[in-house]
């Protein structure tokens, strides 16, 4: 390896000025490393060489004295690691890396350790010895490489290469360079390559270039496509053959999946020739990068790491696992696969995993209640464990079971509480990881008057004693509105043992109210004894600042759960789900069940002949009509662990149909996530979307017949989800402030329903979405942008995220360049600071943290009136403050919010600069706010608290998506 150097030193460097070796430096490390020297052959890594062209680099400028100074040394030897360390980072289990990858790191640490005349001195030798080489091979013919394929060495063929790479960019050359992606795939080959390494060359040399413009994230998942199609297929195969090839190798593949012991073999029963003319081949080009690489590694079935499943075959693959206990089966099967293929609409992660397959366990959510015995805990772990194993998310209602120092009558004793039982629930979590695809993941929920509350809301701090900590386990209060009002009055709270208040956990409101009230009158009689009285503002002071500090536990709310359920005739919804967004009947008998998918609003936008951007209101009906069928089918053909699954499910047939994209469909209305316009289109898209589930419902029970548990529900009462807000009205006797706004025909509706009743008692709930938003290439449910340029993280890698609007928005002003990219990673992804973006434009594309939570409150609060579930929302707060939070959690309440999700603070997910001093973003930007509420007697935190260390989650980061079983 020979790395450029400029040499006006002579270029033997004394002894005393050499550098010594890296200390992370050894054979071991690097024996899996190699170097592609400019002619194609393949060399040591030996980052001893890296020091040398360093320290020549000092010589030129610094001459020998200044070189052999201990600082320089010094400074070399960190250069030398941060370069290696970059190298390796890339790929940690060994590789090869071109020699120009090697210079390019050598100046990036040149420039940032401030080192810029050495850095200058360096790009011009570079430049001068690239015009020298460029000469002398001006008429000298370029040496061939060749190729290894199945043990036989061919000269590598350029053209056939070269077209793989054209047809990859069809339809894309106005953003991408089909030339500047061949050059770089060339330039990283070595004579005798395996031809497998070809393509991945091409594959890395085309998302190398995703900063340039996102349409090569489209061009790096065609690429992808050709080796899946080589692996599948057994040969390549162009794009232009695939229509034919589909038809053809679809029987094929289903016979092998049940050959494989993977496959349902009712599938070989369908028309085989009719499915496979259906597939369209031509939707395999509407991938992203990120949603084509997802699939490959976690959802294409395989046989000993050989995948079996093309694209278009693994959408009808969960379309006819969908369709199989339909009559018209082929007929069914074509319509599901039109929507998922064409994203229009997707079902959840379970269902994709495993729909058609011998263990078709398709639903997301699974909702339990602990009893207050030992049996009764171990059951709901041993359940827990059976539910994850094939992708089921977890919440567990934890509240009926005794506190810590109640008296146990079977042994005279004194209970342990919930705690040390938790601990056992997020090690069953960690334990069952779901087949390797994803770790097991559960939410558990405990109502605030649990005398055992405060010790929960620790359960995720870093410190304390470890065998009283979950770490790997999701907490959420379950908060009654008698707790709020007291907050909101500032008056006192009292705490009790489930095992003498037994009743409080199955009463919600009025009712809630006056038994409570009841009890707090026994604690001055001395006839209840063991309890805990506090003012109810300390309380709610520690949940907001435990959330601070460690994302958890989630602030949901019992009474509007419960209140405005359609289903409180038969039962009492207890908690919500893994995600906060299921809010269903759970008893000792009842595990409540929920399957979801989501309708991507992106596809049913449609632009009028003014130009402006409306929804397509027949598109949405025809899409959540056929949705509502396969999520209602799931119901019947799913596979049930446990019996207190199945017989719940089958009793009220409950589905959660949701949305993906909000933010992306703002952004083609040109409409900023933080104005009325957004607001006022998250309440028309979501009372259109819901309009439409709860038709297809009632047309489904026409069908089918109505669920069993039909009778006395609100659905029954003529009283929809809009009507139940005025349920809740009278029961808190105010603190409810709702828009009551409304557009389309709901008196229609409820004639309809009372003529045909429901099949689903609940039909609506927007789930996260973050895997299956990345496999159609959409933003993730109602989330707003997180940044406009980051990096993510997933089980499949790592994949650089650029907001394509926006750069189409500034390549027409001239304002994409390299220069537009440096700023954005410098400024974390946001426009807010780089003035020569136009006022107007940064305001659209304002990122999370920009947007003020209340305005994410605002949208919820307008959907959540039609919704008959609720939703994850996640709460993005910059300089959080006790004040903000306060008024923040407050306002999501009196708005009739039932759940929310996430806190997202800018202290937790700012990076450092490189050159920075270290550690001023990790401080709360807005701290000194909290003190000033306090002094001043606004409830909010104390300064000390605030200042703990945020939860350090953001999207992209491994855990953040521990949550996509409800996806």
């Amino acid at each position: 390896m020979q790395l450029s150097t400029p040499s006006a030193q002579p270029a033997a460097v004394p002894p005393a000025t050499k550098p010594a070796a890296p200390a992370a430096e050894s054979k071991a490390v690097y024996n899996d490393h190699k170097i592609i020297r400019r002619n194609g052959s393949v060399v040591s890594f030996e980052p001893g060489k890296i020091s040398v062209a360093l320290t020549k680099a000092f010589l030129a400028v610094n001459g020998g004295q200044g070189a052999a100074s201990a600082r320089v040394r010094e400074l070399v030897e960190q250069l030398t690691g941060q370069v290696v360390n970059a190298l390796v980072r890339r790929q940690p289990s060994g590789g090869t890396v071109h020699i120009e990858d090697i210079q390019d790191q050598v100046e990036l640490a040149l420039m940032r350790s401030g080192e810029h005349d050495v850095a200058r001195a360096y790009v011009l030798y570079r430049e001068k010895r690239a015009q020298q080489r460029a000469l002398m091979h001006t008429d000298a013919s370029q040496p061939t490489l060749h190729v290894t394929d199945n043990g036989r060495r061919v000269p590598l063929d350029p053209a056939h290469l070269h077209s793989v790479i054209e047809a990859a960019c069809v339809g894309l050359t106005e953003f991408v360079s089909v030339d500047g992606i061949f050059k770089e795939t060339v330039k990283n080959l070595y004579d005798g390559v395996p031809v497998d390494e070809i393509f991945k060359s091409a594959i890395l040399a085309a998302r190398s270039q995703l900063e340039k413009d996102p349409a090569y994230s489209t061009v790096t998942a065609r690429l992808l496509l050709h080796t899946i199609r080589k692996e599948v297929l057994g040969e390549e195969v162009e794009q232009s053959a695939m229509e034919e090839r589909y038809a053809e190798y679809f029987p094929t593949f289903i016979a092998r999946g049940i050959e494989g012991g993977l496959l349902n073999p009712e599938l070989a029963k369908f028309d085989l020739d009719r499915i496979g003319k259906a597939l369209d081949d031509k939707r395999d080009l509407q991938f992203t990068y990120l949603g084509l690489q997802t699939l490959y590694d976690r959802y294409f079935l395989h046989i000993e790491g050989k995948r079996l499943e093309l694209p278009q075959a693994f959408f009808m693959r969960v379309a006819m696992g969908l369709a199989i206990a339909e009559k018209d089966r082929e007929t069914r099967a074509i319509e599901f696969y039109n929507i998922l293929s064409s994203f229009d609409f997707m079902s959840s992660t379970p269902t994709l995993f495993n729909s058609g397959t011998l263990h078709s366990q398709l639903s997301s959510c699974y909702l339990t209640t602990v009893a207050d015995n030992l049996e009764g805990i171990y059951d709901a772990i041993k359940e827990n464990a059976l539910l994850a194993k094939y992708a089921g998310g977890l919440g567990n209602d934890w509240t009926p079971v005794r506190a810590l120092r109640s008296h146990i009558k079977g042994t005279n004793g004194e209970s342990q509480g919930v705690v040390p039982f938790l601990k056992v629930v997020n090690d069953t979590a960690v334990a069952v990881n779901q087949g390797g695809k994803r770790k097991g993941a559960v939410c558990t929920y405990l109502e605030t008057w649990h005398l055992d509350i405060e010790e929960f809301l620790e359960l995720r701090k870093n410190t304390g004693d470890e065998r009283r900590r979950t770490h790997d386990m999701n907490t959420a209060n379950w908060i009654p509105d008698l707790f709020m009002k007291r907050v909101m009055e500032g008056a006192d709270w009292t705490l009790f043992s489930p095992s003498d208040t037994p009743d409080l956990h199955d009463l919600v409101g009025k009712d809630f109210e006056a038994a409570y009230l009841g009890y707090e009158n026994k604690t001055q009689t001395g006839e209840l004894k063991l309890f805990k009285k506090m003012p109810a503002l300390n309380l709610w002071r520690k949940m907001l600042s435990m959330l601070f500090e460690t994302g958890h536990p989630w602030i949901t709310f019992k009474d509007p759960c419960n209140i405005r359920s359609p289903q409180q005739h038969v039962g009492v919804v207890h908690s919500s789900n893994l995600c906060t967004e299921i809010t269903l009947n759970t008893n000792d008998s009842e595990i409540a069940v929920c399957n979801l998918g989501s309708v991507n609003l992106v596809a049913h936008l449609t632009t009028g002949a003014d130009g402006k951007v409306t929804l397509d209101h027949d598109k949405l009906k025809r899409t959540i009509d056929i949705a509502m069928r396969m999520l209602d089918n799931v119901i019947d053909i799913n596979y049930y662990a446990v019996d207190k699954a199945r017989n719940s499910n089958a009793r009220h047939r409950p589905v959660g149909l949701g949305i993906m994209g909000f933010q992306d469909s703002l952004h083609i209305m040109r409409v900023p996530y933080a104005s009325q316009d957004a607001v006022s289109f998250a309440d028309t898209s979501m009372e259109a979307v819901c309009y439409y589930a709860y038709l297809a419902s009632t047309r489904l029970a026409e069908e089918r017949g109505a669920y069993q548990s039909f009778k006395g529900s609100l659905w029954d009462q003529g009283i929809l989800p809009k009507d139940s807000v005025q349920l809740l009205r009278d029961a808190r006797g105010g603190y409810v402030d709702v828009d009551d706004s409304e557009t389309l025909d709901w008196n229609a509706l409820r004639t309809r329903i009372k003529a045909h009743g429901m099949r689903n008692s609940n039909c609506v709930a927007i789930a996260p979405t973050a895997t299956i938003s990345n496999i159609i290439g959409v933003s993730a449910c109602i989330e707003p942008t997180y940044q406009n340029l980051y990096v993510k993280s997933n089980l499949s890698g790592e994949f650089t995220i650029v907001n394509d609007y926006l750069v189409r928005d500034l390549k027409k002003l001239g304002l994409w360049d390299e220069v537009m990219v440096a700023d954005l990673k410098y400024f974390d992804g946001s426009l807010a600071k780089i003035d020569r973006v136009p006022a107007e434009m940064r305001q659209l594309y304002a990122t999370a943290f920009e947007v003020e939570p209340s305005w994410l409150v605002e949208c919820a609060s307008r959907r959540q009136k039609w919704i008959d579930q609720s939703q994850s929302l996640n709460i993005y707060m910059a300089g959080a403050s006790g004040k903000k939070l306060d008024e923040t959690y407050k306002l999501a309440w009196q708005r009739g919010l039932k759940t929310t999700y996430y806190l997202r603070t800018m202290g937790a997910t700012s990076a450092e600069k490189s050159t920075g001093r270290g550690g001023e973003l990790n401080a709360v930007a807005n701290a000194s706010s909290a003190a000033n509420s306090a002094a001043s007697g606004q409830p909010g935190l104390p300064e000390a608290e605030i200042l703990g260390a945020a939860c350090t989650m953001r999207p992209g980061d491994p855990g953040f998506e521990e949550c996509e079983a409800c996806q």
